[in-house]
């Protein structure tokens, strides 16, 4: 299912931007200081009793006991609980930022950090400041602010280029003024309240978010949802004409026409739109000249040659994204398959600029036309200037748009941005990184990008850090963006995976992980080997932030794990492609002090998509797993990113049984390497990953005790009528084909394949317990699919538990909501397996 690049086992150390409290200590000094203690155990038997009612048909008031549990199994809850907490309470860094400092011989970071809040069912945002040294003897040290500093009703926070000003922004609820401030080292300089007339909330979710600040940090430019249209008004007449206020005694505001959104986690979002803020004079212009079919994201100014001439960059996606170009919006969100193009358009020129170099009339008839930089290819996005404004560098996945799925192996492209400033699009694209069709095992697999620094790079001005899926791992890879070399930096003599965080000149700040070993802080220096060959040395750095549990500590030095290969069962088909017949991977966990010739139960964990992967890094939610005394097989199937485009597009058109076969032969592999007991197998998965679930448990009913399936695809012929990407179904279930069959009033024959390929189509088999955790809000697998399998189980007679949050979407990923469900999980499968 189109989700997140990691659906299960997801790295909580994502992405950081760095810079120190000196710089602004105005910032920290307003937001108020709290003690981030993790969630008391004193409360899990009274608090999680209640937080944890719940029937069979979803939850059920929090003042009642559950409902059908006897008192060993409410006991079980109690101590389960007690242990997710430790985990659940370990933070992530989110962000961070990286400055020299005034003196030029140390930096200072700033990090974005965020903890999960039980109680009030938030994240928790603070600031953690730190002054970092290199040594004399190539060391270096970080010395840490005493204490975190607590974002309360903070968006988001973006630092100019210099370190010296701070952007805050602040989107209120229920359609009050968007509150922009900027902050200076030493207070507050301007706050702006940007009225719904002019926009709505701004972007910052990481999709369509852009955040700029221009070269003289006098000027930002972002994204925000456009203006709604006006409503129509009523009163106890009728039809009121002229404008009408919800607040007026007596009328009331229409619904007016309904507009298409984004889908999945964008209700309400329609129109991402372009927007300037000028510092100087508080004034926020719309970009002109941007046809309302684009919505626009990822906006970056490009290298300046005069005050007026300044340029922006920017991602636009067409509102006709559907197959049949019909208007529609289909679901966006991890869905790399939308056609988008890069744009240019001059920004705006304010009312001082005007004075002072031509009046707006002359300015206006000089405007450029908003420009597609990128009309030859049909995917650009993560737009990155060389440091020396000569060239524009930018990812694509035209592959994804191309073949339709959701997500494939990306490219990187650049382009010569003109000296004079302005932009055209006759500028060659040239291919930097091209998409790797087959990999020898050991070598290159393709970029696998999920996203880029905002300065990604070295001192040479040439070499770009990024961070790309290799088979199960995430490493660091420098690329030179004029040679097209590709080198792995992060380590090569372990199994963990990486993810880099920001630079310091010709120093990587990274972080490292496994599914044992929670995140640790890297950093990363240049060093000359032996041979003369350019190398990285990595350090430890001790942080705040990697003060783990004892407890959690102690359970993980108990584990070990392996990543496992796994030959294809059907490689001798001839028409498979050569990446097609390449041993795929599978990510062992089991105890270190097994004992020889037993085996603890197994979960089998199986990732959404299809287009996804599970890494080697840490995942809190399978950490409290493995601590149970359970061993995972997280299977990475074919079709899952980072193997090479051909093994990826080997899946679309056989969902249902190449999974299937591929997660089968890694059951039967493990069993015989000795390391799995066939008796004590349960199946675990979200998203694809439960449709997975469910035609394990329909097509190999006696192979497994126990199931869990968190949003599960259960019935792709009720699902395409209802889901926010409905060609994801045409895709999957015919391959690149389906693009041409895509429609939205399928015929009974496409049904009926549909209905083929769904796991509802084996539930005459199914006999294995099977609980189901649901989201009300889910766009992208609707509950009805989840509740309609379930229900006919229970018709059955087959063990059903069910699950509904009313409040979630897809990813069931508010903090009650994980918690609550990997709590249950735990539980299930205690009583099945152990």
């Amino acid at each position: 299912m189109a989700s997140a690049h990691i659906v299960i086992t997801t790295n909580p150390i994502t992405k950081a931007y760095c810079c120190y409290s000196c710089r602004f200590p105005s910032i920290l000094s307003f937001l108020p200081r709290t003690s981030l203690r993790p969630f008391s155990s004193s409360h899990s038997k009274n608090k999680l009793r209640k937080l944890l009612a719940m029937d069979t048909s979803g939850v059920v008031s929090a003042k009642e006991l559950p409902l059908g549990l006897d008192a060993s199994i409410e006991e079980e809850y109690a101590s389960q609980s007690k242990l997710l907490q430790q985990f659940a309470t370990i933070s992530s860094v989110d962000k961070a930022w990286l400055f020299k400092s005034d003196d030029g011989n140390s930096s200072c970071a700033m990090f974005s950090v965020s903890q999960p809040n039980l109680l009030s069912n938030k994240k928790r945002t603070y600031i953690l400041s730190s002054q970092v040294f290199k040594e004399s003897n190539h060391s270096v040290n970080f010395q840490w602010a005493p204490f975190p500093i607590e974002m309360t009703g903070v968006s988001t926070i973006v630092p100019s280029p210099s370190g010296l000003k701070m952007l805050v922004v602040r989107n209120q609820e229920k359609g009050s003024p968007t509150q922009l401030e900027i902050w200076g080292a030493s207070h507050l300089q301007k706050e702006i309240h940007v009225p719904n007339s002019v926009h709505g909330p701004v972007y910052t979710d990481g999709w369509f978010e852009g955040i700029s600040w221009n070269s003289d940090e006098t000027l930002i430019a972002y994204v925000a949802e456009e203006p709604s249209p006006s409503k129509p008004g009523f009163d106890k007449s009728g039809y009121k004409k002229g404008a009408s206020s919800e607040k007026d005694y007596g009328s009331w505001k229409g619904q007016g026409d309904w507009e298409e959104d984004w889908g999945e986690t964008y209700v309400g979002k329609r129109q991402p739109a372009l927007f300037v803020l000028n510092i100087v004079s508080e004034e926020v212009h719309g970009i002109k000249g941007i046809s309302k079919s684009l919505s626009v994201g990822q906006v970056v100014w490009s290298p300046t040659t005069n005050r007026v001439h300044q340029y922006l960059v920017f991602v636009g996606w067409s509102s006709n994204c559907g197959p049949l170009q019909s208007g529609r919006k289909l679901g966006i969100k991890y869905c790399y398959n939308r056609p988008c193009a890069l744009y240019a358009a001059r920004a705006p020129i304010f009312e001082s600029d005007a004075d002072a170099l031509q009046t707006k009339d002359e300015v206006a008839k000089d405007l450029d036309p908003v420009v597609n930089l990128t009309q030859g290819i049909s995917s650009a996005y993560f737009p990155r200037f060389s440091p020396d404004g000569r060239h524009l560098v930018f990812l694509s996945s035209k592959n994804a748009v191309d073949s339709g799925a959701h997500c494939a192996t990306d490219s990187l492209h650049r382009m010569e941005w003109p000296t004079n400033g302005a932009s055209h699009q006759s500028t060659r694209i040239v291919d930097v990184v091209p998409v790797v069709m087959f990999a020898e095992d050991g070598s290159f697999p393709g970029l696998y990008c999920s996203s880029i620094l905002s300065k990604p790079w070295l001192s040479d001005g040439c070499t770009m850090i990024v961070p790309s899926y290799w088979r199960s791992t995430q490493v660091i890879l420098s690329i030179n963006v004029l040679s097209g070399k590709v080198s792995r930096i992060s380590t090569t003599n372990s199994s963990s995976s990486w993810n880099v965080l920001a630079l310091d000149g010709d120093h990587i700040l990274a972080v490292s992980s496994s599914p044992i070993d929670p995140p640790q802080l890297k950093y990363g220096c240049p060093i000359e080997e032996v041979n003369a060959s350019a190398g990285w040395g990595w350090i430890d750095i001790s942080s705040p932030t990697s003060r783990y549990p004892e407890k959690v500590l102690s359970l993980l030095a108990s584990l070990k794990f392996s990543v496992l290969k796994i030959p294809v069962s059907d490689a001798s088909e001839e028409n498979l492609t050569k990446g097609a017949k390449s041993p795929y991977e599978a990510i062992f966990v089991s105890s270190n002090t097994q004992k020889t010739g037993t085996c603890n139960p197994l979960i089998v964990v199986l990732h959404g998509g299809p287009h996804s992967v599970s890494l080697t890094s840490f995942s809190k939610s399978l950490a409290f797993l493995s601590s149970l005394g359970y061993s995972l097989l997280i299977v990475n199937y074919r079709g899952s990113l980072g193997f090479g485009e051909e093994a990826l597009q080997s899946l679309p058109g056989k969902v249902g049984s190449q999974d299937v076969k591929d997660v089968l032969a890694a059951i039967d592999c493990a069993i015989e390497m000795g390391i799995a007991d066939p008796s004590k197998i349960a199946v675990l998965g979200g998203s694809h990953g439960g449709f997975l679930t469910t035609h394990l448990i329909g097509q190999a009913p006696h192979r497994f005790v126990a199931a869990a399936a968190r949003n599960p695809v259960c019935n792709l012929a009720l699902m395409v009528g209802t889901t926010d990407i409905p060609d994801w179904c045409y895709v999957e279930a015919y391959g690149g084909e389906g693009k041409t069959y895509y429609t939205e009033a399928p015929s009974i024959e496409q049904l009926d394949i549909f209905h083929s390929k769904s796991p509802i189509s084996h539930i005459s088999k199914v006999k294995t317990p099977t609980l189901f955790l649901l989201g009300a809000q889910d766009l992208r697998v609707p509950v009805s699919n989840g509740l309609q399998y379930a229900r006919a189980l229970k018709e059955k007679g087959v063990e059903v538990k069910v699950i509904v949050f009313p409040d979630d979407v897809h990813g069931i990923d508010r903090p009650q909501s994980d918690f609550e469900s990997f709590l249950n999980i735990g539980v299930w499968f205690k009583k099945y397996l152990l």
